[in-house]
C-alpha cells in the first residue's frame, strides 16, 4: 500500500472530506461484493454482523444473497429493518448468544427467529416460550486460537459454547424440551491457522455422530482474517474449504445424509472495503519521538487500544505539493488516555511508523477500518460518532449521520429535585 493516497476507490480525498468532514468511514461497495464472492463455495453465507451493523451494509450483502447472524435483540431488528426475511420456518436471521434476555425473547417470539443455543439453560428456555423449535447447538470443543487472547473464543477460559462433555446432556434437555436438533456451530476464535482448523473439523465429526440423523446443517462460524499489513499473504480459502468439505463427507457417511456448511464471515466481508479519513491536527516531539495527533480516537476505532491490532495508515496532503520524505512517527489521537494510539502493539507497547513527512491540516488515512471500527464506536470523551458514507464507483451517499451535540444528551435529563 502506498503511503501517499490520494483518492478512497474512486473519489479524491479532499473533496470526500469537503463534503463529509472528518473522521468518517468511507466503506467501498465493490470491495465488499468482491468478498462475498471469494466465499461462494459455502452453501450459506451468514454475515456476522456484529463486525459492523449498519444497515445500508446489511442490504447490501442481503441484495448479495448473503443470510445474517444476529447476537442481540438490536441486531435482529436491524436485520429485520434492511429487510432480511422472517417467519415460516424460512428466517434469514439466526439469534446466536449464551443467553436470553427479554428483549431478545420478545423478537424471537414474534419473528420466529432460529436459535444458535450457547448455553445449557437456553435449551430448556426456548422450549418453553417457542415449543417445537429446530435448534443449533454451540460447541465449545475444549480448545481455542486467535490472533489475540481477546478474541479466542474456545477453552475452558472462554465463556462462549456449550463444553463438548455436555453434549449427550444438552441432547436428551433438548428433547425433554420438545425441541429437535438440527445444526452444529463451532467457533474457537478469529485467525485461521490450519493445525487449529482441522482440528475443529475433527471435533465436528466427532459430535455429529452424537446428534444423528436429526443433523441438518453445520457451522464453521467466522474468524476467517485479512492480511492487515501489506505483506502478509490472504488466506488460502481453497484449503479452508477442502477441509470443511471432507469434514461434510464424513458426516454424511456417519449419519446416512448429506448436509449444509454455514459459514459466518463479518470482518472478511467489510474490513478491507473501509478507510477511516482523519486530519492532522496538530504535529510534536517528545525528546526522539515524534508525534501526528489526529482527529479520531479510540472512540472511533478501538482495535488498536483494545489488543494492539495493526492497521495500514498513508497519508494524503492538503495541497498539491506531496512530500516523498519519510520519518518515524507515533500516530495518536484526541482523548486524554496513554492508550489512544494508533501505532502501538498487544499490550500496549508504543510503537513508530515510518510514513512521509506531513503538516498539520492534512489528511491520514487509516484502512481496513470496516470490522469493529463503527460498530465498536462509543461517546468516550462526550466525542460524537463519526459520519459512514458508501462508495460505488461513481457517486457517493450518507448512511449515518455525524452526531449532533444535542444527540449526545437525548437521552439524559436533570431531575427536579436538582433543578
Amino acid at each position: 500500500m502506498n503511503n501517499l493516497q490520494n483518492k478512497i476507490g474512486n473519489h479524491r480525498v479532499d473533496e470526500l472530506a469537503k463534503c463529509y468532514q472528518t473522521p468518517t468511514f468511507f466503506y467501498e461497495t465493490e470491495t465488499i461484493k468482491e468478498r462475498i464472492k471469494d466465499v461462494a463455495r459455502a452453501d450459506v453465507i451468514r454475515y456476522a454482523q456484529k463486525a459492523c451493523s449498519n444497515i445500508a451494509i446489511l442490504k447490501l450483502v442481503q441484495q448479495q444473497g448473503v443470510k445474517v447472524d444476529a447476537v442481540s435483540a438490536g441486531e435482529i431488528f436491524r436485520a429485520v429493518t434492511a429487510g432480511f426475511q422472517t417467519g415460516d420456518g424460512k428466517s434469514d436471521i439466526v439469534y446466536t448468544a449464551d443467553i436470553f434476555d427479554d428483549d431478545a425473547i420478545s423478537l424471537i417470539k414474534k419473528y420466529q427467529i432460529p436459535v444458535n443455543v450457547g448455553s445449557p439453560d437456553m435449551l430448556g428456555q426456548l422450549g418453553t416460550f417457542a415449543p417445537g423449535s429446530k435448534v443449533t447447538l454451540r460447541i465449545n470443543p475444549g480448545f481455542g486460537h486467535g490472533h489475540s487472547e481477546k478474541v479466542n473464543t474456545g477453552g475452558d477460559l472462554s465463556k462462549h459454547g456449550i463444553w463438548y462433555k455436555d453434549i449427550e446432556e444438552c441432547l436428551s434437555l433438548a428433547k425433554n424440551a420438545g425441541l429437535t436438533v438440527h445444526g452444529l456451530h463451532m467457533h474457537i476464535g478469529s485467525g485461521s491457522d490450519f493445525k487449529h482448523l482441522s482440528k475443529v473439523c475433527e471435533a465436528m465429526v466427532t459430535h455429529a455422530k452424537k446428534v444423528g440423523p436429526s443433523l441438518e446443517v453445520i457451522s464453521a462460524g467466522g474468524g476467517l482474517p485479512i492480511p492487515y499489513q501489506k505483506d502478509k499473504p490472504r488466506i488460502d480459502l481453497n484449503a479452508y474449504f477442502d477441509l470443511w468439505d471432507k469434514t461434510k463427507a464424513d458426516i454424511a457417511a456417519a449419519i446416512k445424509h448429506d448436509v449444509q456448511l454455514e459459514i459466518e464471515p463479518g470482518r472478511y466481508l467489510v474490513a478491507e472495503s473501509c478507510t477511516l479519513l482523519t486530519q492532522i491536527c496538530s504535529i510534536k516531539r517528545m525528546e526522539e519521538n515524534l508525534f501526528y495527533l489526529v482527529n479520531a480516537g479510540f472512540d472511533t476505532l478501538i482495535r488498536p487500544a483494545m489488543y494492539g491490532a495493526y492497521h495500514e495508515i498513508s497519508i494524503s496532503p492538503a495541497n498539491t505539493s506531496e512530500c516523498k520524505e519519510m520519518q518515524d512517527v507515533i500516530v495518536g489521537g484526541p482523548l486524554c488516555e496513554s492508550c489512544d494510539v494508533f501505532t502501538q502493539q498487544e499490550g500496549g507497547f508504543v510503537s513508530n511508523r515510518l510514513l512521509p513527512k506531513a503538516q498539520v491540516g492534512d489528511y491520514l488515512l487509516i484502512h481496513d477500518a470496516g470490522a469493529y471500527g463503527a460498530a465498536m464506536s462509543s461517546n468516550y470523551n462526550s466525542k460524537r460518532l463519526a459520519a459512514e458514507v458508501l462508495l460505488t464507483c461513481d457517486s457517493h451517499h450518507l448512511i449515518r449521520k455525524r452526531q449532533t451535540m444535542e444527540d449526545l444528551i437525548k437521552n439524559e435529563q436533570i431531575p427536579d429535585f436538582l433543578k
